[in-house]
């Protein structure tokens, strides 16, 4: 039996206000801003969708060779996270941790001469994982498939006090038609 307490939504966001832009590959879907997002959390609390999942479309210029973003704990998915907790704080709150949307280059791990850097990337993904769990998130979900990382990361948690926080490790993605769209909406 699948109901709407089974179901994660996500949304998908985007810097500015009363905005709502189309997800060219994903009809009917939309990049929101916060505080379209925090009105489609309250139609999660409605519906009983139990959780949210957060992806957030970087405007261009934040995006560096490092993700730098990903650590400003004013960022666009930090914003949300409080909006939506000051609002409606029954509704669960997903994070995606990876730096795809906050690298200029697009990769989640940290590239040196045409190799990804994987412990220099796991440190920062620990990083990225507590200014969102500082903002309110209730779930990480690394999504970099970098090696270590759910381990670092549940340590850096714990030792930060946040023991309920938990994770959701993507335990592998595909190029697909279900996993293509996200990339597009994230940019």
């Amino acid at each position: 039996v699948l109901t709407a307490d089974d179901l994660i939504w996500p949304l998908f966001l985007t810097d500015g206000k009363n905005a709502r832009i189309p997800v060219a590959s994903m009809p009917g879907v939309e990049r929101l801003s916060v505080d379209e997002a925090v009105r489609d959390a309250q139609r999660a609390a409605e519906l009983s969708i139990p959780c949210i999942a957060l992806f957030p479309y970087t405007d261009p210029m934040l995006r560096d060779e490092i993700g730098s973003e990903a650590l400003n704990s004013d960022n666009l998915v930090c914003r949300a996270i409080r909006a939506i907790k000051k609002e409606v704080p029954e509704v669960g709150i997903l994070c995606d941790v990876a730096l795809d949307p906050f690298t200029s280059h697009g990769h989640d791990g940290l590239p040196r001469d045409g190799v990804i850097l994987n412990d220099e990337t796991v440190a920062v993904l620990v990083k990225q994982a507590l200014v969102q769990a500082e903002a309110g998130c209730d779930i990480i979900a690394p999504s970099d498939m970098m090696d270590g990382r759910v381990g670092a990361i549940r340590q850096a948690l714990d030792q930060a006090g946040y023991t309920d926080v938990s994770i959701m490790a993507y335990a592998a993605k595909y190029a697909s038609a279900f996993y293509g769209p996200f990339r597009d909406a994230v940019g």
